[in-house]
C-alpha cells in the first residue's frame, strides 16, 4: 500500500552579513512541488530516495553521518540525512536561533523536555513552525498510534492546548524508566570495609548522616589518608532531588500533592532541608567543591576512590569499573525524617516529550513520521538500541543449536556503553521510541539471556525506587495566558532560589535570615505562580 504526498518546499533565503562571522547562507530547497511516493506497510520507505535535514545533539562519540545504524537506516528507508549536531551544551542556544531565524531543519529529534520545553512547543507549534500530527498518526505511525491506544494517558499528556499534538514522545517501560533523576551509589568497597550490608545501608537522614562521618573518619579507601569525600555532586543538581525526597519534596519548585499545588522552596520541609545540607556541608561530609566542579571532575574524583556516594546513571560510569565490579554498589535507600516519616522518592512519568518534531518545511510529513513509528516497534527498538548485525554484535549458536547474539570480536566488552554510543544515536538523549527490555548482546553464547548487572538494576529498582515514587506534576502543557503569567515571575523566582540555595547550604548567608528570604519571594509574585499551575491541574483534572 501506498500513499501520494504533496507539499510545495517554501524557499527561505536568509543573507546574514556579520563582520568577521561566516558567508552567508541560504536555503538551497526550490519552491517547486515534491510528490513523495510513501510505502505503508515495509521498507523501502520511499520509492525515489528522499534527502531531508535534521537538527539533533550531538552526543560527543561519533558523527551522526558516520554511525552504521542511521547509514544502515538510510538503504532500508531510501531516505537521506544532512545532520546538524551541536554538542548537548551547545544544543539548547543553536535550537533558539534556528527558531528566531527561520532556517528550520525538517526535523528536530532527540530534544525532549531538556530542550525543547512545553512553552517552546505550544508557542512555535501556534506560529506554525511546527507541523500538527494529530491527523497524520493514525496512518502513518500506526506502532505509536497503537501505544496511545492501549494508554490514553500518552495522547492526554502530549495534546497542546490548542488540540494539537506537534511532537513524538519517548515512552519508558524499562524498570530504570521510573527513574527522574539519575540515582545515588554507594561504593561498595567503602561498605565492605566497614562492615555494612545492602540491608543495612541507612533508612533515616540521621543514619544517613552517621555513614557519611564513618565515610570522612575510618579511611574506607585504605590509604592511610584522611582523604575521602563522602558525598559529592557537581552543582548539587542530581544529589538535591533524594535529599529534598528525605523530607517530603519531590521537585525543587512546583509540585502536587492530594491536588493541591504548592511551591517547595517556601515550606518548612524545604528549611530543614538547607539546615540538614548545611550540617554536611559545614562538617565536610558534603564535598566543597560541589557547587564549582564540573562532571568530569566528580568522575575523577571516582576513578581515584575518593568518594562514598555520587550520582550517575550507573555507578561504573564514575567509578571507572567493570559492570561486574559494580554489582556490590547499591543504590541509595530513600530517606525518612521528622519532616517526612513516609518515604517518597521522584518519579518519571515515563514520557518524555519532545523528542521528534516536523517543521512546516518538511516536503513529505508522511514519510517523516514513518520513518520515526519504525522505532516504536520491538523490532525498531532493538535496531535502534543494538545498530545493525556485525558492528556491536553478532550471531552464535549456543549449547542448545540456537542462535543467539553475542559482542562482536572487535568490541571491547569493557567499554561496549562507548562503543554503542558511537554506532546509534540512542545514547544520552530521549529518541522517538518505546524502550523495553532486551535480549543480548551476550559476552558468550550460552550466558543468561539477561546479564547479572542487569538483574541487578532491576532487583534495586524495584526495591529502592519502585514503591516510593511519585510523579511531580503531571504534564501538563500551559495555555498562552498561563504561560504568559508565569514567564512574568519564573526567570527571576528560579534565579533568586538558585543563587539562595547555594549560600544557605554554604553558610554564605545565615538561616536566620529565612523570613526575609521568604518575603523576598512572596514580593515576586509567588501567590499567583502558584495559582496558574493550580488552576492548569485543575482543568487537567477534568479531561
Amino acid at each position: 500500500m501506498r500513499r501520494m504526498s504533496k507539499l510545495f518546499a517554501v524557499a527561505t533565503i536568509c543573507g546574514v552579513l556579520l563582520s568577521g562571522c561566516g558567508k552567508a547562507k541560504a536555503d538551497s530547497k526550490k519552491q517547486e512541488e515534491i510528490q513523495v511516493d510513501v510505502e505503508m506497510a515495509n521498507f523501502p520507505i520511499v520509492k525515489e530516495k528522499l534527502s531531508l535535514t535534521m537538527m539533533a545533539p550531538g552526543t560527543g562519540l561519533s558523527e551522526w553521518k558516520d554511525m552504521p545504524t542511521l547509514q544502515e537506516y538510510e538503504k532500508m528507508t531510501n531516505m537521506s540525512f544532512e545532520y546538524t549536531t551541536p554538542p548537548m551544551s551547545d544544543f539548547p542556544t543553536k535550537l533558539n536561533l534556528m527558531f528566531a531565524s527561520g532556517d528550520l531543519p525538517d526535523i528536530i529529534m532527540g530534544a525532549g523536555k531538556k530542550y525543547l520545553t512545553p512553552a517552546m512547543e505550544v508557542a512555535y507549534g501556534s506560529q506554525g513552525l511546527l507541523l500538527p500530527l494529530e491527523d497524520l498518526i493514525p496512518e502513518y505511525a500506526p506502532n505509536f498510534n497503537k501505544l496511545m491506544e492501549e494508554d490514553p494517558n500518552i495522547r492526554k499528556s502530549i495534546t497542546t492546548p490548542d488540540g494539537h499534538i506537534y511532537s513524538l514522545p519517548a515512552i519508558g517501560r524499562l524498570p530504570q524508566s521510573i527513574w527522574a533523576k539519575n540515582p545515588l551509589w554507594y561504593k561498595g568497597e567503602w561498605l565492605e570495609k566497614l562492615n555494612i550490608s545492602n540491608e543495612e545501608l541507612p533508612k533515616t537522614t540521621e543514619e544517613f548522616y552517621d555513614l557519611l562521618v564513618r565515610f570522612r573518619d575510618e579511611d574506607p579507601n585504605g590509604n592511610g589518608k584522611k582523604d575521602e569525600i563522602p558525598l559529592t555532586d557537581s552543582k548539587l543538581n542530581s544529589v538535591r532531588p533524594w535529599l529534598l525526597a528525605a523530607f517530603g519534596m519531590k521537585e525543587l519548585g512546583i509540585e502536587e500533592v492530594d491536588g493541591v499545588v504548592r511551591y517547595t522552596p517556601i515550606t518548612e520541609e524545604y528549611k530543614a532541608f538547607l539546615e540538614y545540607t548545611n550540617k554536611l556541608f559545614t562538617e565536610k561530609l558534603l564535598d566543597t567543591e560541589v557547587y564549582s566542579q564540573s562532571d568530569e571532575q566528580k568522575k575523577s574524583k571516582g576513578q581515584n576512590n575518593e568518594i562514598g556516594v555520587f550520582p550517575d546513571y550507573f555507578a561504573f560510569f564514575t567509578t571507572g569499573s567493570s559492570e561486574s565490579e559494580s554489582l556490590n554498589d547499591y543504590m541509595f535507600h530513600p530517606l525518612t525524617s521528622e519532616q517526612s516519616p513516609k518515604a517518597v522518592v521522584p518519579g518519571s512519568p515515563r514520557i518524555n516529550r519532545g523528542t521528534f518534531l516536523i517543521t512546516k518545511n518538511n516536503p513529505s510529513p508522511e514519510a517523516s513520521l514513518r520513518w520515526a513509528d519504525y522505532f516504536y516497534s520491538k523490532e525498531g527498538y532493538e535496531f535502534i538500541s543494538q545498530g545493525p548485525e556485525g558492528v556491536l554484535w553478532e550471531y552464535a549458536e549456543n549449547d542448545k543449536g540456537e542462535q543467539v547474539k553475542i559482542y562482536a570480536e572487535n568490541v571491547n566488552i569493557a567499554k561496549k556503553e562507548e562503543t554503542r554510543g558511537a554506532i546509534t544515536p540512542n545514547y544520552g538523549i530521549p529518541l522517538p521510541s518505546a524502550d523495553i527490555p532486551l535480549v543480548g548482546p551476550k559476552e558468550n553464547p550460552n550466558d543468561p539471556d539477561s546479564s547479572e548487572f542487569q538483574q541487578f538494576i532491576e532487583k534495586e529498582t524495584e526495591e529502592k525506587v519502585v514503591p516510593y515514587a511519585e510523579v511531580p506534576y503531571p504534564l501538563i502543557f500551559l495555555t498562552k495566558e498561563e504561560q504568559d503569567k508565569v514567564n512574568a515571575i519564573e526567570t527571576d523566582l528560579k534565579t533568586y532560589i538558585e543563587q539562595m540555595e547555594a549560600k544557605f547550604i554554604t553558610g554564605v548567608e545565615p538561616l536566620s535570615n529565612w523570613d526575609t528570604y521568604i518575603d523576598t519571594i512572596e514580593s515576586m509574585g509567588v501567590e499567583a505562580y502558584i495559582q496558574v499551575y493550580q488552576d492548569a491541574y485543575d482543568s487537567w483534572e477534568k479531561q
